[in-house]
């Protein structure tokens, strides 16, 4: 669980390749990780470069060879499809000793420390300044797992800021939020394995509209990642038939307070004239 996957091999090895090695490098990641899977010589052709140079690539990663390197993207590639009785039967049969609170807990703070190891200060505060850019509209959406995620978004955004819009995700609804989208806006998707395909159009008409994307994924990651211009991986994988949030949760608080930070004079304001309205409705229960 604590593996890298082979995406994130080929971006950290990728200073120290050498020109060719590069080239076949940007090849494979361009459509990861299918363009891995077919034969040596395609690949080589594809890339423009020699079939010694797949060779001598992949072993520089690490592994005994070519047939080696497409066995785990093919194990990368079952991963990112399998449902919930598929991972729940991944990890139990070799469980280690131990309660699962325990177990549960290790594996959440792991995945929070290898997800944030690999994210880019600079991408995130460019990230952030989109989200308190308040001449962009925003929008969110998540799918049928990160729909909560979605929402939790969505409803701190909106505090903080005016135009923060929850796009639905069901296929017959998310269009009529299509019609308000305008360039420059942001559209802030949640998309998780397995990959959900209004994700996917969504994103895709976003970006003819020349909408900047704001991804958030898992360590395999979202189709999605074509038409953003931000990506985050978050590692999700957890002793569980279902896939852990809680590395996603924190990047995207992070990200919240990222924008506060960055908007404090208009959001106060706002906080203040929320909590009168708070006030004169009687939401919140007063204990004096």
């Amino acid at each position: 669980m604590t593996s890298e996957t082979i995406r994130e091999i080929l971006k950290r090895a990728e200073p120290d390749l050498t020109r060719a090695e590069r080239q076949l490098c940007a090849t494979l990641l361009h459509n990861y990780p299918m363009s891995g899977l077919g034969s040596i010589t395609r690949l080589a052709k594809k890339a423009g470069v020699s079939t010694p140079t797949v060779v001598r690539m992949v072993q520089k990663l690490g592994f005994s060879g070519f047939p080696a390197f497409q066995a785990a993207l093919r194990d990368e590639l079952e991963a990112q499809i399998s449902g919930p009785v598929a991972k729940r039967e991944s990890w139990a049969g070799a469980a280690p000793e131990g309660h699962l609170l325990n177990r549960f807990t290790e594996a959440a703070i792991d995945n929070i420390r290898q997800t944030m190891a690999q994210i880019d200060p600079d991408s995130f505060d460019a990230a952030a300044a989109l989200l308190a850019d308040e001449r962009r509209k925003v929008f969110v959406c998540g799918g049928r797992i990160t729909h909560s995620l979605a929402e939790h978004l969505f409803l701190h955004l909106q505090v903080i800021r005016p135009q923060v819009i929850q796009v639905p995700s069901a296929a017959n609804a998310w269009p009529h939020a299509m019609l308000d989208m305008e360039a420059g806006d942001v559209l802030v998707i949640y998309d998780i394995r397995r990959y959900e395909n209004t994700a996917l159009e969504m994103a895709r008409l976003a970006g003819k509209r020349d909408l900047k994307v704001v991804l958030f994924t898992d360590q395999w990651q979202s189709p999605v990642a074509r038409h953003a211009a931000f990506t985050f991986n978050c590692r999700i994988e957890a002793p569980s038939a279902w896939d852990s949030l809680v590395a996603m949760t924190l990047l995207s608080e992070t990200l919240v307070a990222a924008v506060v930070d960055a908007t404090w004079d208009s959001t106060r304001a706002r906080m203040n004239a929320l909590e009168k309205l708070f006030d004169a409705t009687g939401i919140f229960r007063k204990f004096v």
